[in-house]
């Protein structure tokens, strides 16, 4: 199933927080700056489609599939973050730039990049 990117953006958000302990779906709203009815919806929609679950008690856990496209979006937000800052961009710019790039960049160029960043992380000027 193609996951849209505020699905990307939801499931990223969960992988996130779950780094700093449980997630319920407040946490998620209160990263995102959504409302609670929002993320209840999408969260059903992501447990309808297989790509979270939660618990009695209201913990959100990703399944292998949301675990996937988490990851795979978490490591361009965290990389095109540093990218950015290394180009000299303010922090928070660098944050808010690389959540709008991650969704749109091609597996290609996203590669590309990744490989001058290490490049240019084992090569640095003189």
């Amino acid at each position: 199933m193609q996951i849209h990117e505020s699905g990307e953006n939801y499931l990223e958000a969960i992988l996130a927080l779950s780094e700093k302990g449980p997630v319920r779906s407040i946490d998620v709203a209160q990263h995102l700056g959504f409302s609670k009815p929002s993320v209840s919806r999408a969260m059903s929609l992501l447990r309808e489609n297989g790509y979270v679950v939660m618990d009695d008690i209201g913990l959100l856990t990703l399944t292998p599939a949301g675990m996937e496209v988490a990851a795979r979006i978490y490591e361009r937000h965290r990389m095109l973050t540093q990218w950015l800052i290394r180009l000299g961009v303010d922090p928070k710019v660098a944050a808010e730039d690389a959540c709008k790039i991650e969704h749109d960049l091609s597996e290609e160029t996203f590669e590309a990049l990744k490989r001058h960043s290490q490049w240019a992380d084992e090569n640095p000027p003189k």
